[in-house]
């Protein structure tokens, strides 16, 4: 690879502003300045530095699981709150695509990758992929309240704006305000949604697992790397 464009693949740097770098001599391969922007580098290999800081780029597909905490936006550009890239530690962050967003005060389980059609996979209803969400009511639901959603969650709801009711879903009880939902879709607000049509507000969620995926192991703001075998299950 053209050194200028390593420089610009690791930094987020134009590639005029890679040029200027080098011919500053802020860079070095393999401990040598080096100002010449056509320098071949092998990305595996070669130590490339800027002013002492050792730069990498991505040599194939990412597939990363983050524990996301409340606080942080699902974008790649920052709008009002931190974004979840700053929580991840990988060259080129700007290629990374998310696959089913959280809001800023939901926690729980968050794919990214650069492969487009896994995330088309991890996402799509048709693949059926469950998603397990953990939710704290604002108020009590009794046993017949409590009766009354779980069948309706499980033939399917109609929501206000939808044309089409929600795919049928589990919904368990743990207490009279802590539940569990099961999905295999991801409309816009959904779990919020349903539990408002019951006439309650969500006020802590959490997403548990997707698909085989769950967050053992993993703190708060954690990342890891997905496993070839974890990958080829979606």
């Amino acid at each position: 690879m053209r050194l200028d464009k390593f420089l610009s693949k690791a930094t987020e740097l134009s590639r005029k502003e890679s040029k200027k770098i080098l011919h500053a001599g802020e860079v070095t391969v393999n401990d040598e300045v080096v100002k010449d922007p056509g320098l071949h580098v092998d990305v595996l290999n070669d130590e490339v530095m800027w002013v002492g800081e050792s730069l990498s780029v991505a040599t194939g597909n990412r597939y990363i699981l983050l524990y996301k905490p409340e606080g942080f936006e699902c974008t790649l550009k920052a709008k009002e709150h931190p974004i979840i890239t700053e929580l991840i530690a990988v060259p080129e962050l700007a290629s990374l695509r998310i696959a089913g967003r959280l809001d800023v005060d939901t926690t729980g389980a968050l794919l990214l990758s650069d492969d487009g059609s896994w995330l088309h996979r991890v996402t799509s209803p048709k693949h059926e992929h469950t998603k397990v969400y953990e939710l704290t009511l604002a108020d009590p639901m009794d046993s017949d309240a409590q009766a009354t959603a779980v069948k309706k969650v499980a033939e399917g709801i109609l929501l206000d704006g939808d044309y089409e009711p929600t795919k049928p879903a589990t919904l368990e009880f743990i207490d009279e305000t802590h539940a569990r939902l099961t999905l295999e879709q991801g409309k816009y607000h959904q779990v919020k949604r349903m539990m408002g049509y019951f006439g309650n507000k969500v006020i802590e969620l959490h997403r548990a697992s997707i698909g085989h995926i769950t967050l053992d192991g993993l703190e708060k703001g954690d990342s890891r790397f997905l496993s070839a075998e974890e990958v080829a299950k979606f």
